[in-house]
């Protein structure tokens, strides 16, 4: 395809390339009685309503992936988490916050990889008592790095109003316009970048 037909595509063409894309929902929490899995079903069934994306959650804590470089560990599950990142065109986070930053399993296991982030489209929503708004600066730099383009748009879930008991998500009706707005930044990104890998 030449360069005006590739900057000159038809609708139905555009359409066809988003719906081809990949966007993986990672989970970023591995420890007991967490509710990243809540928010990571919730994001998924209003993703999936679009139609214009294949969305799928990744759960970190399905791989096995000890601290980075720590001796004698089985890191076993790191080819598996390679493959599953690999095959994504772009992601959504869920990112608490835990101590004013991203949890450890979230960063060991952004450390484990390198190119299988390059040159893809992130959004990020987060949650805590402050919506987790300190964990989502401190990922942004860390995609920043793994050159990952993370959207302005980011749905920050609070504790006290967005979760009942602050156990079960009761998300406020704003919280789905604001899923689906980063949406609306992560495909056309996901799809830009994927002309360039």
């Amino acid at each position: 395809m030449g360069f005006f037909n590739k900057l000159f595509k038809t609708q139905q063409e555009e359409e066809t390339t988003m719906t081809n894309l990949n966007i993986g929902i990672i989970l970023g929490s591995t420890r007991e009685g967490r509710l990243s899995p809540q928010v990571g079903n919730w994001v998924k069934e209003l993703a999936d309503k679009r139609g214009d994306a294949n969305y799928t959650i990744i759960d970190i804590a399905e791989y096995k992936l000890p601290l980075l470089g720590e001796n004698g560990s089985d890191a076993s599950g790191a080819a598996a988490w390679s493959e599953a990142v690999a095959a994504q065109d772009g992601f959504v986070f869920i990112a608490q916050e835990y101590n004013h930053s991203i949890t450890g399993s979230l960063k060991n296991a952004l450390d484990y990889l390198r190119v299988e982030w390059n040159n893809k489209a992130a959004g990020i929503v987060s949650y805590g008592s402050v919506g987790g708004a300190r964990a989502a600066e401190h990922l942004r730099g860390i995609l920043g790095e793994l050159s990952v383009a993370d959207v302005r748009v980011h749905p920050a879930l609070s504790l006290f109003t967005d979760f009942e008991n602050g156990a079960e998500l009761k998300a406020a009706p704003v919280q789905v316009d604001s899923v689906n707005q980063m949406l609306d930044q992560v495909i056309p990104w996901s799809a830009a970048l994927k002309t360039i890998r």
